[in-house]
């Protein structure tokens, strides 16, 4: 494809007004429009980006050949769709819809117009998780810690679609393994949606994930520790930082034994084991704009009719997982019992089966059936 791509941002908001940014600023791209039903957020982002501001998809021109999608959750599926059907290759934000069918459509129209479809999983272009690749492939544990204030924003999905995502994608991308079975609790605590969520995960190749996530913590988190057969790594995705240990050949092969260890070795072990059999390198990185390397993957996987490094199919991967992980969530019984409390709001479960003859309180009053 010769010359600038023209695009267009959808979502006037403060992620949209991000990727118009970098849209606006890219060699290989010239922002035509933003799309955004809100006339004071689309005109503001429009002067400051120096394109057009159009209140809906139907003016778009005919000459955009690629759109940003960073509306709320729950238009991603119609806009990324109507794009696509127009030829228009698409980076939608994520997560990639609200439901696996929604995607499975996106990704079929996708195909079928041939067109690149990228979702927005930004941590992959962080540069402590590209330089932990090398290290951690076929991992067999994985440890995840992802929290942050209450911001807000996004309150339209809870925290596994907000936060824990970013983590799913990262997991299911490093395992590289179908899903064997999901554990998962929630915790509403400001609205109906989940805030915290933890959620264990066992892949059919043995590999186990740990993943806990919080939008209403008092600090901020971004955190991942990965265990292999011969390393592990401990990565700071908000630091940039990395600390690889390898454990030495000796220990690899089991030829170490604290038990056979006179209290001479003991002494001597004491101070130098962890410098000579769990040698630890560690390395920070110089900040990078992940959002501006995500864009510029984008536009280079159009022009070069490439895939993208998060493709289409992995962010519905990663919401084909955190759907299982929602269900269980939803049926999380706290005390135990069939007839307990169930879900992130510790809501009663059933104690009977329904039928047409019962009536439903709005407490924890037992059912009584109706007179006739």
């Amino acid at each position: 494809m010769a010359g600038k791509l023209k695009m267009a941002v959808v979502g006037a908001g403060r992620l949209g007004r991000f990727h118009a940014q970098k849209v606006a600023a890219s060699d290989g791209a010239e922002l035509v429009a933003v799309v955004d039903p809100v006339a004071s957020n689309r005109d503001r982002l429009a002067a400051e980006c120096h394109c057009t501001a159009l209140p809906d998809l139907a003016g778009l021109p005919d000459c955009v050949d690629a759109a940003v999608v960073a509306a709320p959750t729950q238009w991603h599926h119609p806009l990324a769709l109507a794009l696509i059907n127009r030829g228009i290759h698409v980076l939608v934000e994520k997560p990639i819809c609200t439901c696996l069918a929604e995607a499975d459509e996106l990704l079929d129209a996708a195909s079928r117009c041939g067109v690149v479809l990228q979702v927005g999983h930004v941590e992959r272009f962080n540069p402590a998780f590209c330089a932990s690749l090398p290290h951690i492939a076929e991992p067999k544990y994985i440890e995840a810690l992802r929290a942050s204030p209450f911001t807000f924003r996004s309150t339209d999905v809870g925290v596994v679609l907000d936060l824990m995502i970013h983590d799913l994608d990262m997991v299911l991308a490093l395992a590289q393994s179908p899903v064997r079975r999901v554990e998962a609790l929630g915790i509403s605590v400001v609205g109906r949606q989940e805030d915290i969520a933890n959620a264990r995960i066992e892949f059919q190749n043995g590999c186990i994930a740990s993943l806990s996530a919080s939008r209403v913590s008092c600090a901020a988190a971004r955190q991942m520790q990965v265990w292999t057969t011969d390393s592990f790594a401990s990565i700071d995705f908000g630091a940039r930082s990395l600390s690889v240990v390898r454990p030495s050949e000796t220990l690899r092969r089991r030829q170490f034994d604290p038990n056979a260890l006179t209290p001479a070795e003991v002494e001597h072990w004491q101070e130098h084991f962890a410098a000579e059999h769990l040698p630890c390198t560690a390395g920070s990185y110089e900040a990078v704009d992940a959002l501006a390397l995500e864009c510029e993957d984008f536009i280079v996987s159009v022009r070069e009719g490439r895939s993208p490094r998060v493709p289409g199919e992995a962010g519905r991967d990663a919401l084909a997982l955190a759907e299982q992980i929602l269900a269980d969530v939803a049926e999380h019984a706290w005390d135990g019992t069939p007839g307990g409390r169930i879900g992130p709001r510790w809501e009663p479960g059933c104690r009977v089966i329904p039928s047409p003859h019962f009536s439903f309180a709005a407490t924890e009053t037992p059912l009584r059936k109706a007179a006739g």
